[in-house]
């Protein structure tokens, strides 16, 4: 990657000498709204000064803020991994984490996972199983059972709450259309249809009175799960409540969704068998189409995003641009095409 484009106090936190810890080879991962640095036995994850309307972290005041956020709402399912706000300083010239001198930027330290076992690694590994899945539902439908609910929450849950998430998904995308990862026949298909199930109010009613609103994760794939000494579930949402304020069936399809993208169809339908059955949620299922349709398109539009960051390097572009169009097609399938 051409350090060049990066900011500077990224450019010095990739020296292992700028940590307290060994920290090896400094690797740098990059998302459309995250630098994250990965440094022996930890991870510190900065938020990009961007403002894409659903999220703002353009000044240093809000980025401490939802660092604060990520840390309080993360340590819901993984207290052992958000370790603690950490400062960037710049002093002499140079860029020092929880140093001396101006407060350049914040960010968040957690303890490094075991690469081996997340569960994207146990994906392309053929290694993912039912065993797996089953210790997932073991610790999500209690997650969900305590999850805050309140007239607030439930606010989110309407037929109007949610059109507001998918609809805008459409505006932020027609630029794309006609791309190579996004066609005219798709864009049309997945908006006629997400529109015609948004129009059915009773459906949206009926989970409200279920209690099946709740703060839940909003980002629930595999990405961020790591299969390791116990389940850890990790990266929640903490930038926009109305993305984490959702049906529990917003975030449970998203990681059936996930597990269809990778090919996975049985063990996606074992899931929702499985949990299910464990929650008592019949009315899930009724919902499951609509929510994975919405998962697979906000995952492409990620996707065009990252691929279109003049910082992100030509092969991680590449990458980008096909899985976005791997999820558009998705999303196409479960809207009827």
């Amino acid at each position: 990657m051409a350090n060049a484009n990066l900011p500077p106090f990224i450019r010095d936190l990739l020296d292992p000498r700028a940590y307290a810890h060994p920290a090896g080879d400094v690797r740098l991962v990059q998302t459309h709204i995250s630098y994250v640095l990965l440094a022996g036995d930890y991870v510190y994850k900065f938020k990009k000064p961007v403002n894409f309307g659903f999220l703002d972290f353009s000044t240093l005041a809000k980025r401490k803020f939802y660092c604060q956020e990520e840390l309080r709402l993360n340590r819901r399912l993984c207290p052992e991994i958000y370790l603690d706000l950490v400062t960037v300083n710049r002093a002499g010239g140079r860029f020092a984490l929880d140093g001396s001198g101006e407060a350049a930027e914040y960010g968040v330290r957690m303890v490094r996972m075991p690469e081996e076992r997340m569960m994207v690694r146990l994906i392309r590994a053929g290694a993912l199983n039912s065993s797996h899945i089953d210790a997932l539902v073991e610790v999500l439908v209690p997650f969900y059972q305590r999850a805050e609910r309140s007239p607030e929450i439930d606010r989110f849950g309407t037929a109007a709450a949610v059109a507001v998430n998918v609809l805008e998904n459409f505006d932020q995308t027609e630029a794309f259309v006609g791309g190579a990862a996004l066609s005219r026949s798709q864009f049309d298909r997945v908006s006629a249809y997400a529109r015609a199930v948004l129009a059915r109010e009773d459906l949206f009613n009926e989970r409200i009175a279920a209690g099946m609103i709740r703060d839940g994760h909003g980002d629930l794939y595999s990405a961020n799960i790591c299969l390791a000494d116990k389940v850890y579930i990790y990266d929640c949402i903490e930038f926009n409540q109305r993305f984490r304020y959702c049906d529990v069936a917003g975030d449970v399809a998203f990681l059936a969704m996930d597990l269809d993208y990778h090919g996975l169809q049985d063990l996606s339908a074992y899931f929702i068998d499985r949990f299910t059955a464990a929650s008592g949620d019949d009315g899930l299922r009724g919902m499951l189409d609509f929510y994975k349709c919405y998962r697979a398109y906000v995952r492409g539009k990620i996707g065009l995003f990252t691929a279109n960051d003049p910082a992100v390097e030509e092969t991680a572009r590449a990458a980008c641009q096909a899985g976005a169009g791997r999820y558009f097609e998705l999303a196409a399938t479960y809207a009827g095409g």
